[in-house]
Formats: C-alpha cells, sequence, structure tokens
C-alpha cells in the first residue's frame, strides 16, 4: 500500500520512537583517556548500573531505569589497591561527576574527570561531607540540585576562564560535565596539564578534598573544600608538560610542606623546591618536578599516590631527591583528636639505638628506614639515583621552644627524635635513621638538617626574614591578615618565605657540589 509522504515519514519512525533509551554517555579522562575503567551510575533512590569505558575512554549506558540526580564514580585500581578512602595502604585512582537531570528518550553527557571530581568535592562540602568518596560511598542523591553546583560551576569558569578561552570554549557556559571531550579538542586540551589526587583528612585519615595542580605542580585548587581556583596559565603548562617529557635529566622531590610549591595566594609562603630549579644554568637540561605535599610523611606520600603521579616522567638517568622525617614523627597515639589517624596513616617508626628498624610486627613499613627504602627501589627500577637529605631544622631550642628567646645560649638544635613517653610506642632518631639508611644501601646523603641549623644560628637576630613570619599590615600579603601563625606575632618556626626558600635551595645546590656521588649533576649547576 502507498501513503502520503507525511504517513509514510510519521510510520517509518513510530518503531524508532517506541524503542528509543535515554542514554547517559561522556569521558572518562584524567590527563589522558582512561580505557577498560569502571563506571557505576548511582540515582535519587539509591539504584546503581554500571558499565566499563572503551579503549577511547568513552562509555555509555541507557539509564530508562534511574531517576536523577545522578552521582557518577569511577575506579581505577593501581597495584592492587581498590579503595578510594584509606591512606594506611595504596589507594585506588578514584573520581566522580554528577548529572543533576536528564532529558528523557535523549543522549545526555556525563564526563568523569579531575574537573568534574573538583565539582562534586565542593557540593559534597556544602552537603557536611569530608570529600567527594564520602559523598560518592554514603551520600543521599536525594538532596541535589543545580543550586548546589553553582558556586563550583563559576570557580570553575573563573579559574579555567583564559585556558577555555585559548581552547575554543565559552569560559561563560563552559560546564566539565557536559561540555564534549574528545583526543585533541578544547576541553582534553586543559585536562591534559593537568594532575588531580584527593587530600588526607587530618581528623579521619580518610581521603578528603580534590586536588589539583598544574603539570609542573603549581597548585590550582586544594588548600580548602571549596572557594576561587588560581588561574590556570596553560601556554605555561604546556610548555612545562614539554619539557618534563624532554628533558636530559628530570630531578624528582619526593618530600613535604618544607619544599612544596605553594598557592600564589599565601605569597610569600614557599619551600625550598619550589625555587630550587633556579640552581641550574638554563642550557644543562635539567628540569625539577616538585611533587612535595604538604603534611605527607613518607608512608602516605606513596600510598596516597603523590609519588606515581611524578613517577610516570621518571626517566634512567634521572634523581629522586628523598626528604622526608617531620610528618614521619606524628607517632603519638595519646594526642586528642587525630593520633589514632596519625599513628595509623602518617607514622614511621626511627631506628632504635643500635641502629635497628623498628616497627608493629608485620608491618615494615611502618619502619622509617624501610620505609625511605622503598622510594629507593622504586628510583633504582627505574633507572634513577635515588638521593637521601635529612629535613631541614625547625627553629627550636632544647626545650622544644621557638629558639633565640632567652639569649646567647638559646640555639636551634635537631628535633627529629621522639623519647620514650606515653603514646609513643617505639623511640628513636630520624636523622641517624637517614644516615643509616643512606650508608646501608650506598645511596648519596645530603645532610640539610645541619646546614639548615648552622644557617639558623648564624641567624639569630634576623631569622624571621627566612622563616615564615609575615607582617599581617602589608599590603602584598592580605592572606595574613586573618591567620594566626605564620605571622611576626606568632613565627612559623618550620616553613619558609620566599627569602627562606631560596636560601635552603643554594645550600642544597653547596651541598651537591660536595657530594662526590653528584659529580655528574653537580655540574649542571650555576656557577
Amino acid at each position: 500500500m502507498q501513503y502520503p509522504l507525511g504517513l509514510s515519514v510519521l510510520f517509518c519512525c513510530l518503531p524508532a520512537m517506541a524503542n528509543a533509551a535515554t542514554i547517559l554517555e561522556g569521558a572518562v579522562f584524567a590527563d589522558a583517556p582512561l580505557a577498560g575503567a569502571p563506571v557505576t551510575v548511582t540515582d535519587s533512590s539509591g539504584k546503581r548500573l554500571t558499565t566499563k569505558t572503551r579503549s577511547d575512554g568513552r562509555y555509555s549506558l541507557a539509564v530508562d531505569a534511574l531517576t536523577p540526580p545522578l552521582t557518577l564514580s569511577t575506579t581505577q585500581s593501581t597495584g592492587g589497591a581498590e579503595s578510594c578512602l584509606r591512606s594506611d595502604e595504596p589507594r585506588a585512582r578514584c573520581m566522580a561527576s554528577l548529572r543533576i537531570t536528564l532529558q528523557k528518550e535523549r543522549r545526555n553527557t556525563a564526563n568523569i574527570t579531575p574537573f568534574t571530581d573538583r565539582l562534586v568535592s565542593e557540593v559534597a562540602g556544602q552537603l557536611g561531607y569530608i570529600g567527594p568518596q564520602q559523598w560518592v560511598e554514603r551520600g543521599d542523591n536525594s538532596k541535589l540540585n543545580a543550586g548546589l553546583l553553582a558556586g563550583p560551576l563559576a570557580n570553575f569558569r573563573h579559574g579555567m576562564a583564559d585556558a577555555l578561552r585559548l581552547s575554543g570554549l565559552n569560559a561563560q557556559t563552559a560546564d566539565p560535565v557536559q561540555t564534549p571531550i574528545r583526543t585533541g579538542n578544547g576541553m582534553a586540551r586543559i585536562l591534559s596539564v593537568i594532575n588531580h589526587n584527593r587530600n588526607y583528612d587530618n581528623n579521619s585519615g580518610e581521603a578528603g578534598a580534590a586536588v589539583l595542580t598544574d603539570s609542573a605542580f603549581r597548585p590550582i585548587v586544594g588548600l580548602q573544600n571549596c572557594g576561587p581556583w588560581e588561574p590556570l596559565d596553560l601556554p605555561r603548562a604546556l610548555r612545562d608538560r614539554q619539557a618534563i617529557s624532554s628533558a636530559k635529566t628530570r630531578i624528582l622531590l619526593v618530600s613535604d610542606s618544607t619544599a612544596a610549591t605553594y598557592e600564589v595566594a599565601r605569597l610569600p609562603r614557599m619551600g625550598w623546591g619550589q625555587v630550587f630549579q633556579h640552581a641550574f644554568r638554563a642550557d644543562s637540561g635539567v628540569v625539577v618536578l616538585n611533587g612535595a605535599r604538604s603534611g605527607r610523611s613518607s608512608r602516605d606520600f606513596y600510598n596516597e599516590g603523590w609519588y606515581q603521579q611524578m613517577a610516570r616522567d621518571l626517566r634512567p638517568g634521572d634523581y629522586v631527591f628523598i626528604a622526608h622525617g617531620h610528618n614521619d614523627q606524628n607517632c603519638d597515639g595519646d594526642k586528642a583528636v587525630r593520633g589514632a589517624a596519625d599513628v595509623k596513616n602518617l607514622c614511621t617508626y626511627p631506628n632504635d639505638a643500635s641502629g635497628n628498624p623498628q616497627f608493629p610486627p608485620g608491618e615494615p613499613l611502618l619502619s622509617f628506614q624501610h620505609s625511605l627504602e622503598r622510594y629507593i627501589t622504586l628510583a633504582r627500577a627505574a633507572g634513577a639515583t635515588p638521593v637521601l637529605l635529612t629535613p631541614t631544622t625547625r627553629v627550636k631550642n632544647r626545650a622544644g621552644k621557638t629558639a633565640f628567646q632567652q639569649g646567647a645560649d638559646d640555639v636551634v638544635v635537631s628535633t627529629h627524635y621522639t623519647v620514650k613517653k606515653p603514646g609513643y610506642r617505639f623511640a628513636g632518631n630520624y636523622i641517624d635513621t637517614i644516615k643509616q639508611t643512606a650508608q646501608r644501601n650506598h645511596v648519596p646523603l645530603i645532610d640539610l638538617e645541619k646546614a639548615t641549623i648552622d644557617f639558623a644560628n648564624a641567624h639569630a637576630s634576623d631569622w624571621m626574614d627566612y622563616w615564615l613570619a609575615v607582617d599581617v599590615n602589608d599590603p602584598r600579603y592580605p592572606w595574613y591578615k586573618t591567620q594566626t601563625s605564620g605571622i611576626r606575632s606568632n613565627p612559623d618556626t618550620t616553613h619558609f618565605q620566599q627569602q627562606g626558600a631560596e636560601a635552603v635551595a643554594s645550600m642544597v645546590a653547596d651541598l651537591i657540589r660536595t657530594t662526590p656521588e653528584l659529580t655528574s649533576l653537580a655540574d649542571k649547576l650555576k656557577p
């Protein structure tokens, strides 16, 4: 039978309409597409559907049975790790996303990326959760609404505004959840220079807020669970990414807050690793990759994935500078609030007075020596040279108080040791343990603690020009108007301001020159 054209078109389309499905699709993309990544979608009633990404990092799933709002999550196992929350063992790589509404019988985009994980992180914070994973595992999707995303989206668009425009995207409307991501397009280009992880919650020991840095580990967001992003300089990040990949020699800094790179908003605070690149000649072919992270010990720096982010760039002939010890001392199980979490996740125990490693039965990685040796083994397996550094000094006297307050004899001494007292399972000296570990493993040693002790005692009258002690009335540094430490009336005796960071970086360079095993690296330093 022949039908009029209009009816013919109508009839041919009826079966398609009858079989139409509501599709959720998108990309799972970190710095590159994640192939074979599991995707879990949870709806407002707790119902879940799962799928996996294809080789191009994309997924597609019929979600007619789900009622929005939806939470999406992915978990990428790393070395057998499955948990997205724990910090006392290697964590999986995990990200989340949200889709508040769906268009029925249409294709709906919901990407899962570092950017979407940060959006979930901020929404979770508004709803009283520590971070995005606590929301994924314990949240009630029925509480979600578009209003909760308004602030996080505004933060994203403001921080990424220049990068979005340079990538051909509309900075006013770009949405990391729904803007298409395909290899080589605008959003993929930006994501290619983003490092992502989740922070550490001090009280619980669980993974916390999503943290974003650029390719050189300059902070973008993560100091707090909400608030503005530091603007991404996309051209610089792309240049850095290329420089890291093509460098003749990379130096990976595995360390803590004393070496870390800080947010521009927190100037003049700086870690020595932030300025260490300046010690090398421009034509040296050396690139310093400063992945040092505040608050991390030698043990959880690895477990939380900070080392793995740097190590993907590790090549034969590179160096791994291992400078831990400050936070490994967090072993007081009797400390109020966070004592148990510290012991479980941060603490490593120093060697005893005879130089023997100390650790609870069956837990050798709670030994500081064994924890350090993990990095030595990993560096050598990649053909790199491990170097051990003792930690920088605290400006503390023998009584554990701020030095230089009580006269000429009130000088800076080493405080990197623990004594037998309630709350501490093992006592010992962390500096001695580092030196013993270096000797036993035939690793070059840089005694930075001694150098910084000598420097501090030589600057008894002006040490606050080097360690963090900011004038709260200095208009250049408005951050410190609201701070209670790191200011002239209450100086920070551990961390540095710019002049101090530069001085310590210079000390490290000088110590490289006097370390026989590092002659080839010393040749690359500025005169």
